[in-house]
């Protein structure tokens, strides 16, 4: 496989972010978003994702985290889906079970060419800190429709509300970390009975 690595820049009125993502990297990991938590999360996509992964946003903060959240998953969408190029040699599915003490997620990723979300979550509060919990679901909407990935996301278990958020994106990471692998069994073919993806 050739180098898998992208950098997308997107500026809006309300945000600027530039995004640089290395699927072949070892977990270098660089984030400044404005929004701590979500640091925190993008942090465990890249450790347990073995991706290369820098952020940097600023978005209008001063009203909520919405537009920056959403916007660097869009972002990140754009870059796995660069990155991936025709997609030749890759495993394209890939899923993980992630428990974190009482909290339990499965993410289940097809890398199809077709952007879908099916999220299955539970909060038990609204915010983490400052942070919103529905901004996890915005987030994974806003990769899943840039990248054209179908995306399976169940929160299975879990009273702490950070703890379910961190399944959540460390499971998505591992999924992640298998779909986009060589499979060393088809070489160079497309992984699809259609010839592409």
């Amino acid at each position: 496989m050739t180098a898998r690595r992208a950098t997308i820049a997107r500026q809006t009125n309300e945000t600027d972010i530039s995004v640089t993502l290395d699927l072949d990297g070892n977990a270098v990991f660089n984030a400044d978003t404005g929004v701590g938590f979500f640091d925190h999360m993008l942090h465990q996509i890249s450790r347990h994702g073995l991706v290369d992964l820098d952020v940097s946003a600023r978005g209008d903060l001063h009203i909520d985290d919405h537009h920056t959240v959403e916007d660097v998953g869009i972002c990140i969408g754009q870059a796995l889906r660069e990155a991936l190029g025709d997609k030749r040699g890759i495993t394209r599915y890939g899923h993980a079970y992630v428990p974190l003490d009482e909290a339990l997620a499965r993410v289940v990723i097809d890398l199809s060419g077709r952007p879908g979300l099916f999220f299955d979550a539970t909060f038990t509060r609204d915010k983490i800190g400052t942070f919103d919990v529905e901004l996890v679901r915005e987030f994974f909407q806003g990769l899943a429709s840039a990248a054209a990935i179908t995306l399976h996301m169940d929160a299975l278990k879990g009273d702490n509300a950070h703890h379910v958020a961190e399944t959540l994106f460390k499971a998505f990471g591992r999924a992640l970390r298998v779909a986009v692998s060589a499979d060393s069994r088809t070489g160079d073919a497309t992984p699809s009975t259609k010839g592409s993806l």
